[in-house]
C-alpha cells in the first residue's frame, strides 16, 4: 500500500500534516497513533494465540481417539 507513495508524496503528506496540525501536536498524533498500533498488533497476536492453542487441544483429541 505504502510502496506507490514514493518519497515526494511522502514529503507531501508529512508537509499538510504539519501545515493542518502543526508541530505542537504533531508529537502527541504520532504517540497516540503508536499506540493504538501497538495495541492493535498485541490484541491480534492474543486472537492468534488463542486459536492456535484451541487448534493444539483438536489435534491432540484427534490423536488420542485415532490410537
Amino acid at each position: 500500500m505504502l510502496s506507490n507513495i514514493g518519497v515526494p508524496g511522502l514529503i507531501l503528506i508529512l508537509v499538510l500534516a504539519l501545515i493542518i496540525f502543526g508541530p505542537k501536536k504533531l508529537p502527541e498524533i504520532g504517540r497516540a497513533f503508536g499506540q493504538t498500533l501497538r495495541e492493535f498488533k498485541k490484541s491480534t497476536r492474543e486472537l492468534t494465540s488463542d486459536v492456535m492453542d484451541e487448534f493444539e487441544e483438536e489435534k491432540k483429541e484427534i490423536t488420542k481417539v485415532t490410537k
